[in-house]
């Protein structure tokens, strides 16, 4: 006794049979978001480099020269301008701002189609930005008249005798713009990432 399996010689497609694609859903829109959220994270540690550099480099501008008299010492601080005080509490808030809303981005790496988090971020950097550059713009106009002076108003330039302390506040505002500029970019990626397909 023996048994006999017979298979039909047909090759075709058709009689085989085809295995159907899977494919993975969403995992094109979510990887992008992802991507968005990871280089959202980096960008946020370099802004608080930035601000942090700033209010530290605004915070430690002094200078004294050489020579005083009796009655008088000259000296240069940061603290002597309400502008200035001004951009180093603009700048650390700014800072702290941007090391709280770190987890808020993580969040948005690891789901990256939450929306919550997203729009949140969206509304509190632009009122970072805004803080950012109205303490940057007042910081420049100061360190502009230190450079130059106005002629008008008889106002003389003190960077000639003030070398150190105008180099390290031209410095600070540099660096308050570079913040901005990120700033910027972070409020693009998460509007980027908010847009739906």
């Amino acid at each position: 006794m023996s048994t006999r399996v017979e298979i039909p010689a047909d090759t075709s497609a058709a009689a085989k049979g085809t295995a159907p694609l899977i494919a993975v859903s969403g995992h094109g829109k979510g990887g992008y978001k992802r991507g968005l959220a990871i280089f959202d994270v980096v960008l946020r540690l370099g802004a608080v480099a930035a601000t942090l550099a700033a209010a530290a480099i605004m915070g430690t501008s002094d200078q004294t020269l050489p020579f005083f008299t009796q009655f008088f010492q000259f000296e240069a601080s940061y603290d002597d301008l309400p502008t200035f005080q001004f951009f180093v509490i603009a700048m650390a808030i700014v800072s702290g701002y941007l090391v709280l809303s770190l987890p808020f981005s993580i969040v948005a790496i690891i789901r990256p189609r939450a929306t919550a988090p997203r729009l949140l971020l969206i509304i509190l950097d632009t009122v970072a930005l805004t803080l950012n550059m109205a303490a940057a713009g007042a910081a420049t106009a100061i360190v502009y008249l230190a450079h130059n002076g106005n002629s008008g108003a008889n106002w003389l330039a003190i960077c000639n005798q003030f070398g150190d302390f105008c180099q390290k506040s031209s410095g600070a505002v540099v660096a308050s713009f570079i913040a901005a500029v990120v700033l910027l970019v972070l409020i693009v990626i998460s509007a980027l990432a908010l847009r739906k397909h």
